[in-house]
Parts: C-alpha cells; sequence; structure tokens
C-alpha cells in the first residue's frame, strides 16, 4: 500500500524568518506547514481575488496566502496584538498585494465596507466562534472559508473545548455554506458560500 507524505515540498522563502522571530517572541501558535500549504493553494485558485486573514499572528499564515495569490489579488490581514503583528509588517510588509490592519478583528469585522471577501482564512475568534454570520455575508458566492485548530492545542485556555464543540454543532445553522470538516492537521473547517437568494430556495 502506497503511504501518502503530505508533507510540503514547497515553503514560502520568507517563512522561516518568521517562524524563527515569533519562537523568539513565544508565539506559539503559527498555522502549521500542512494547513499552510492548503491555504497556498486555495489562494491560487482565486485569481485576482479578495482575501482576508483574520489573526495575523506573527505572518507564517500572510506568507502561505501570498505565496498561492497571483500579482492581481489582494490580502488584507487584520491582528489585535502589534507586538507579534509587527513580525509580518518586517517580512512582509514590503509586497504590495497585502495591507495589515491592527485592530480587534470583532471590531473591524463589524465596520467593514469594502469588497466582498474570494477566500477567508480565520485563526482568531471573531469569525468563528463569533460574528460568523456578519464574515459569511462579506463572503461573495463562490468565495472559500477555512478555519483551523479545532482539534485540541497545548495554546488552547480553560474552557475552549467547549466554545468548539458549540461552533461544530452549530455549523448547520449558516445555510449560505456548505461546510465539511477535516480530522486533518491542527482540524479544519473548510466550507463554500453558496448564491445569495433565491438562488437558496
Amino acid at each position: 500500500m502506497t503511504t501518502l507524505d503530505d508533507r510540503p515540498r514547497h515553503v514560502p522563502a520568507r517563512l522561516g524568518g518568521i517562524l524563527s522571530e515569533a519562537e523568539r517572541l513565544g508565539f506559539d501558535m503559527s498555522c502549521d506547514l500542512r494547513t499552510g500549504a492548503f491555504l497556498s493553494m486555495l489562494a491560487a485558485s482565486k485569481r485576482g481575488g479578495v482575501v482576508v486573514e483574520l489573526g495575523t499572528g506573527a505572518g507564517a499564515g500572510s506568507a502561505w496566502l501570498l505565496d498561492g495569490m497571483d500579482p492581481t489579488a489582494r490580502l488584507v490581514s487584520v491582528e489585535a496584538e502589534p507586538r507579534f503583528q509587527e513580525v509580518a509588517r518586517r517580512h512582509l510588509g514590503d509586497d504590495p498585494r497585502v495591507r495589515f490592519v491592527h485592530d480587534d478583528a470583532e471590531r473591524w469585522l463589524r465596520t467593514y465596507e469594502g469588497p466582498r471577501f474570494d477566500l477567508a482564512f480565520v485563526d482568531c475568534r471573531p469569525g468563528k466562534f463569533t460574528s460568523l454570520d456578519r464574515l459569511v455575508r462579506l463572503l461573495r458566492p463562490g468565495a472559500l472559508y477555512v478555519g483551523d485548530d479545532l482539534k485540541p492545542q497545548p495554546t488552547w485556555p480553560d474552557g475552549h473545548q467547549s466554545r468548539v464543540d458549540r461552533f461544530v454543532r452549530e455549523l448547520h445553522r449558516h445555510d449560505r455554506m456548505r461546510w465539511t470538516l477535516m480530522d486533518w492537521a491542527s482540524g479544519l473547517v473548510v466550507a463554500a458560500r453558496l448564491g445569495d437568494p433565491p438562488y437558496l430556495a
């Protein structure tokens, strides 16, 4: 039987520096390599698309998304902790396709009035455990949604498992999406946005 080796054979050029600096800062919540490679592949499918990342962290996810994006695509990445996002700015801020936003993602989602998104990567609580309805409304029909860290992580605070369980249990309420749970990497939820009504009727 053939064993599939799902380790990435290509990584973004700047990822090593980002991960090294994140480690020095004690930031241990960067997306893993398999999730990153998956994000790069999805971003490559959204030529000229508008991509949003909620939870920049130190920029590992941003590096993977930019790695897959074409020259006409755009990424906006939102993070509440400037100390960590500054790592991403130093390593990736010279890329004209990305705009880093220092803001609480919950507040940013409430006030965002720009174009709808073609791909969303959610690596924080807002857009996943809170304000999911708002993010769904901001996705174009056909847009893709990815959330990670649904399997237990060493960094989880007390009580977080119940938050994850509730999120998974209530996914069916969002009938404008088609959801798939993946017991892979850190535990992913992947979804596609359906069309707006009356398409759903």
